[in-house]
């Protein structure tokens, strides 16, 4: 077993969760983190970079 890595359980004895030590682990948990919101959102429309400057020009959030 991995220090900071615990496996929560079912009544079966099969993991189903894992709780892990963000204070040893934090920067590893973002990277994951961020892999999986890549993956829930890879068949999302995709927006031009033209186009979200010209959104956020409008909504008053970018200048120039």
């Amino acid at each position: 077993m991995m220090e900071g890595i615990k496996y929560v359980t079912n009544h079966k004895g099969e993991r189903v969760a894992v709780m892990i030590d963000l204070e040893k682990y934090s920067e590893i948990w973002e990277d994951f983190y961020d892999s999986l919101v890549a993956e829930m959102r890879k068949d999302e429309p995709t927006s031009s970079l033209d186009a979200v400057k010209r959104s956020l020009r409008k909504k008053g959030k970018l200048n120039g």
